[in-house]
């Protein structure tokens, strides 16, 4: 080969091809066992008519030698996804759109004599504001009578989580992480209250199905040896849609959803604070810039605005929520996920190399944290140096805040414990931070105690 080539860990499970990269690029091969399946996709009509529903990422055939060429039939490549996200990062409304997008795109191919082979989450991505399928090789030719043979997997990746936020607590998609596979359905029936009973789409999805799942887990199941036409096959996924449909959750009385309608900033002090980010960010010039603890956004924007590709990360999952459903309403380069930042996503999966872990994903040109240091430090007792440490493996600049104990949100959070923090200051805090950094810039926000810093990472 005259060029290096990597394939990528979480790209082996498809014996159909694989994703793999290099020079910058993004490249899926395509198995010999594959090609039938794949001149169909595109001969149909059906790539073409998903490319112009915005539903899946484009990609055009290219002339590169094979990793493997005893077995490639043809190389893609496909557009670049700015950020890849996982589904346990992703807000209700994320999980609920990646659901009907699944079953919109499994309709039009059933129009075009064709099915989903996999109806995986992890095979959804955001992209512009909207979610949008990324796995050329999950179309197969469908065969009149065959059951859809990805039904159990999207109840387990869509439905099962769906109805545990609807009817339990919108938190309980974390365990996604956990089960990778999706959430096994007996499991969700178990969780679910004995209410969701009396909803038909919980009933026959998740209760009914869990059970059979269940009963049948070592061998073939029962279901899918019986034939279903083409018109009941629609009709299951009209009943899935109308499921998905009927799951709602409204983000209130979360903790940080009505932060700004409670911050101590005063008009002029929260626009200067702005000012000061926008001042920054043309010195800076990223392309592409992480908000970490950004609330719902009000200065993710203004990355968006300077045309950085943004993601947004908070905690609180109605933050995500009410800024996934405002950047929903058109195109945008920015995305919001859920973040623990004090225990974010890790490297998870096969080998812990099949899904990358928040710091694997960076490092972004530049990292925001306004407003987190405290809740960091003094809620979470991570030390300076600590926090850091963590914030030069994802940042190639940093635009960070420094809330003094003086502030009225730190009172807030020492109130019902113990000051043990003596080396919470200005001081300790240069200091920490010129380990990993230099310190650009150091702006006062005006009518506030609070300082606003630019710092570039240190070069080794």
């Amino acid at each position: 080969m005259n060029n290096i080539y990597f394939r990528e860990n979480g790209s082996f499970r498809d014996r159909s091809g694989f994703i793999f990269s290099g020079n910058s690029n993004i490249y899926r091969q395509i198995n010999i066992s594959a090609s039938k399946n794949f001149d169909f996709f595109i001969t149909s009509g059906l790539y073409q008519e998903l490319i112009v529903q915005n539903l899946i990422i484009s990609h055009k055939e290219v002339v590169i030698e094979p990793i493997h060429p005893e077995i490639c039939y043809k190389i893609i490549q496909p557009e670049v996804i700015p950020f890849i996200s996982y589904p346990y990062e992703w807000s209700f409304s994320q999980l609920k759109d990646a659901a009907l997008t699944t079953l919109k795109i499994e309709k039009i191919a059933l129009e075009h004599g064709m099915t989903l082979k996999d109806a995986s989450a992890f095979n959804i991505q955001f992209y512009k504001g909207k979610p949008i399928f990324i796995d050329t090789l999950s179309f197969e030719i469908y065969q009149e009578g065959s059951p859809w043979v990805a039904y159990r997997q999207f109840c387990q990746h869509f439905l099962a989580p769906l109805y545990l936020m609807h009817y339990r607590d919108v938190r309980l998609n974390q365990i996604f992480q956990e089960f990778l596979d999706g959430i096994p359905l007996d499991l969700a029936s178990k969780l679910l209250p004995f209410s969701s009973k009396f909803n038909l789409g919980s009933l026959i999805h998740i209760h009914i199905h869990g059970k059979s799942q269940q009963k049948y887990s070592d061998i073939q199941k029962k279901v899918n040896l019986r034939k279903i036409s083409r018109v009941g096959l629609l009709g299951i996924i009209s009943s899935l849609t109308r499921a998905v449909e009927s799951c709602k959750w409204l983000p209130k009385g979360t903790e940080w959803v009505d932060y700004y309608s409670d911050t101590n900033y005063t008009p002029q002090g929260f626009e200067h604070k702005k000012l000061l980010i926008k001042e920054y960010l043309s010195q800076i010039k990223p392309s592409t810039m992480w908000d970490i603890g950004a609330n719902t956004g009000e200065f993710s924007q203004i990355g968006v605005d300077y045309g950085a590709e943004t993601i947004s990360f908070d905690i609180d999952p109605g933050c995500i929520e009410a800024l996934y459903l405002r950047y929903r309403k058109g195109e945008t380069s920015s995305l919001p996920i859920i973040q623990d930042l004090t225990n974010p996503s890790p490297n998870v999966g096969w080998n812990l190399k099949e899904r990358m872990s928040l710091i694997s994903r960076g490092p972004a040109d530049v990292v925001m944290a306004l407003a987190l240091i405290h809740h960091l430090t003094i809620s979470n007792n991570v030390p300076f140096t600590m926090v850091a440490e963590f914030l030069s493996q994802i940042a190639d600049n940093l635009i960070i805040e420094f809330v003094p104990k003086e502030d009225s949100q730190v009172q807030r959070l020492l109130c019902n414990r113990e000051d043990i923090f003596v080396d919470y200051s200005i001081s300790e805090f240069e200091k920490s931070f010129e380990a990993y950094f230099n310190i650009i810039r150091k702006d006062a926000i005006v009518d506030s105690l609070r300082l606003l810093y630019s710092m570039k990472k240190v070069s080794k």
